[in-house]
């Protein structure tokens, strides 16, 4: 048997992780039919099946378990030696590669992700935006992105110095016919849009006003769990949308929607670079944090 290369490594590791050609061809930077072609030569030189294949789903065969169990934590040891010997050069090069909650990704790209490129042209940034928690480690992670109350304890966590807040908004000509909100229970009356959360269940717009929490269970005509659609709702007059500040200011700033409810709607600790601390981290993965604390200060 010929030995596997890292490439055949890497794909099957990124397929049982992603599960999911398309999905671990887009993580890997290939064609679909590169990423198969090469799974397939995998296959052949092992002379098991990895993987079980059909038009609508992947999954693991018995061989395919057993291999990703004793090949995924060696693949991890063996580029994080590379880190290690990478991070010895005078410029950083290589990927990071990032989890993050979509409006994280949102709120870091243009101040710190396309800042950190420009000083590094070497580098690459690859990122995954996801509701959901997952296991940075396990999924092949170097650093996620989320809000400081949700940072896995077991993570070294970086303060963005990004404080979050929502807004709740309606179009003008929405608050014209149905009159304004003045304080949260008000919103019963309201068509408001709902927001579905990553577990499938309905946020409960949350409030506060001199220390005192109010959750409000909204009633509207439509759920969403995408904050541009959340956005193009409200302009198109839907109902009163309830988004991060950052994703609808210009909105606000441009008169296009307005904000009711502010002074319910204090900021609260925002977001958070993490990583595991046992870990050798790579030059590429130094410089980024050292540019997310340069950021923070600046932010603070």
């Amino acid at each position: 048997m010929e030995l596997a290369s890292l490439k055949e490594l890497e794909a099957a590791i990124a397929i049982a992780r992603r599960g999911t050609f398309r999905a671990a061809a887009i993580d890997l930077g290939m064609s679909t039919t590169a990423l198969s072609h090469t799974i397939s030569r995998l296959e052949a030189g092992l002379g098991v099946r990895l993987f079980n294949r059909t038009t609508r789903s992947v999954s693991l065969t018995d061989a395919g378990r057993l291999f990703v169990q004793q090949v995924a934590p060696s693949l991890q040891e063996l580029h994080a030696a590379l880190d290690l010997v990478r991070s010895h050069r005078e410029t950083p090069s290589g990927t990071i590669r990032i989890n993050a909650a979509p409006f994280a990704a949102r709120a870091i790209i243009s101040p710190l992700v396309l800042e950190f490129l420009r000083r590094y042209p070497d580098m690459n940034v690859d990122i995954v935006t996801e509701g959901k928690m997952v296991d940075i480690v396990k999924d092949g992670f170097d650093l996620g992105v989320r809000v400081e109350g949700l940072v896995p304890t077991d993570m070294i966590a970086v303060s963005l110095g990004l404080p979050q807040r929502h807004a709740v908004v309606g179009s003008p000509e929405y608050f014209k016919k149905h009159g304004r909100p003045i304080v949260p229970p008000d919103l019963l009356n309201h068509r408001c849009i709902r927001v579905r959360l990553p577990d499938g269940s309905l946020f409960r717009w949350r409030f506060e006003k001199d220390g005192e929490p109010v959750q409000i269970d909204v009633r509207g005509p439509i759920a969403l769990d995408e904050a541009s659609l959340t956005r193009t709702a409200v302009l198109e007059s839907a109902g009163v949308g309830y988004l991060f500040e950052q994703d609808i200011l210009s909105e606000i700033k441009a008169g296009r929607v307005v904000r009711v409810l502010e002074d319910w709607t204090p900021p609260y600790p925002g977001l958070c670079l993490y990583y595991p601390g046992r870990r050798n981290l790579s030059a590429g993965v130094r410089a980024f944090l050292d540019l997310a604390r340069e950021f923070s200060q600046k932010a603070a």
